[in-house]
């Protein structure tokens, strides 16, 4: 099991640091090759089942349904993770998703009807395996209470961004120009080939966090008030990306240039890209609270005015400035998963946000397909706008909830100095000597309160012998006070 590694802190955070992380690229290259398949579900359901019904609505009803039963599934999928380790679940989860889309892709095939292909999309929806909550899970233990948090989760925001660009390429290109359910199948293939290779390194997965006594009760991440806040914003987020998607497609067809979806659309997880890589780059010096409210306010302004586009450029470039406002939020967010989630749960939260931004997809693609089937794509565009907005106003008014739990103040004492230190934490003063009662209140009352910004290491002397007797050692030696404040 992996365990949290030390992290020099002098050193610019960066990707380069971060993938020399030992043990790093054991579960980063394998977790790769078990995410891509992702980006390959929904197109891949939506190609074969147009070929064989005809019909782009039936085909997004299947589509959709897979979509919901994910995000339904994700959640108890993340529970059963931190229970029971990534490995014991992976290994069933992708057998099942594997004869669950053989199933649904001879029964579209045979000319299924459309509803029993629905009845087929939710074992697909619900099997597919949670790789990419995985691997932050594994990055969130690894790196526990280092600088590279924020650039790991960048990373991976990076990572699936690029999953989602080449994913969705290649089922097209199986699917067109080798057979319509070339790409399920090929889908199928990878999850099950890379999820038992990902299952396999076991070295590097968070331990699991069963209950140590009888009776004793499991905290649920949903039980969290911050992680509840999250969960609308990332809804939020889902309900971009899937506006976008029916948007984009419906504004092509109305100019007659089909052909300029690929383009918008990649230019939109471009800027999701760009962002991504930036925010992974830079020392940030505002606390994460603040990113992720000031990100949502970008967003939101800008998928205020995707409506009013009328050419190719200008919504080209509305969706590029989309696109950078996406990875502000969607990085902070997956970041502040540490703060305020406790580790046995932290599988589970990841899986609440990662199945709420397919559960707002779903739900945006439904929304935006009927107002631009009815009035045309500008309408559609008001779906992320909508959606943006009331995800913005819940976050400005539960912005609270998003603070860090309380400071957690941890003295590993040992030796004549730790009653003093102990008395430092209960807020008595920093630390003390443990020459006398006298000398360990006057450096008390020296001392002051302990204050911090974001993340501070406090620290007293060990012995009378290596400070001075009314100030703290700023040197490193001796107890080690570690302080967290948003």
């Amino acid at each position: 099991m992996t365990s949290a590694v030390t992290t020099d802190t002098s050193a610019r955070p960066g990707y380069g640091q971060l993938l020399r992380t030992p043990g790093a690229l054991g579960f980063v290259l394998p977790g790769f090759a078990a995410r891509l398949p992702f980006g390959m579900l929904t197109i891949s359901i939506l190609l074969l089942v147009q070929h064989t019904t005809g019909s782009y609505g039936s085909a997004g009803i299947v589509a959709a349904v897979t979509g919901i039963s994910m995000a339904l599934s994700a959640p108890l999928m993340g529970i059963f993770t931190d229970r029971f380790g990534q490995s014991a679940v992976l290994v069933p989860v992708v057998l099942a998703h594997a004869a669950a889309v053989s199933g649904l892709a001879a029964l579209a095939l045979a000319d299924a009807n459309v509803w029993f292909l629905a009845l087929a999309a939710i074992p697909t929806g619900a099997s597919v395996p949670q790789v990419g909550p995985m691997v932050r899970a594994r990055w969130a233990a690894r790196l526990e209470g280092s600088p590279l948090l924020p650039t790991a989760a960048a990373f991976e925001s990076v990572t699936d961004e690029f999953t989602f660009v080449v994913g969705p390429v290649l089922a097209t290109a199986l699917c067109t120009g080798v057979h319509p359910a070339a790409g399920l199948v090929t889908e199928a293939t990878l999850t099950l080939l890379g999820g038992l290779l990902f299952a396999a390194r076991r070295a590097s997965q968070p331990r699991t966090h069963a209950p140590s006594a009888p009776g004793e009760k499991r905290t649920f991440a949903l039980s969290h008030p911050g992680l509840r806040v999250l969960v609308f914003a990332f809804l939020g987020i889902g309900a971009v990306f899937g506006g976008m998607q029916v948007s984009l497609a419906a504004f092509s067809n109305e100019i007659g240039n089909p052909g300029a979806n690929g383009l918008l659309y990649g230019v939109f997880a471009a800027g999701n890209m760009i962002a991504g890589i930036a925010m992974g780059a830079v020392a940030w010096k505002i606390g994460p609270r603040r990113r992720l409210i000031l990100g949502y306010v970008g967003l939101t302004a800008a998928a205020s005015v995707l409506w009013a586009a009328h050419s190719v450029i200008l919504l080209g470039a509305l969706g590029l400035v989309v696109g950078l406002f996406i990875a502000p939020a969607l990085i902070t967010g997956y970041t502040m998963v540490e703060q305020l989630v406790p580790a046995n749960a932290r599988t589970e939260a990841f899986t609440w946000l990662t199945g709420s931004i397919a559960f707002g997809q779903a739900v945006a693609v439904i929304l935006a397909g009927r107002l631009t089937d009815a009035h045309g794509s500008a309408y559609g565009f008001l779906v992320p706008m909508a959606a943006t907005a009331l995800a913005l106003a819940v976050l400005l008014t539960l912005r609270a909830k998003l603070a860090p739990k309380a400071p957690s103040r941890i003295v590993n004492s040992s030796g004549p100095g730790s009653e003093a230190a102990a008395g430092a934490e209960t807020g008595a003063g920093a630390a003390a000597c443990a020459e006398g009662a006298a000398r360990a209140e006057g450096a008390a009352r020296a001392a002051g309160p302990v204050r911090a910004e974001a993340r501070t290491e406090v620290t007293a002397p060990a012995t009378p012998s290596t400070a001075p007797r009314d100030r703290v050692n700023e040197r490193g030696m001796g107890h080690r006070v570690p302080v967290t404040v948003d």
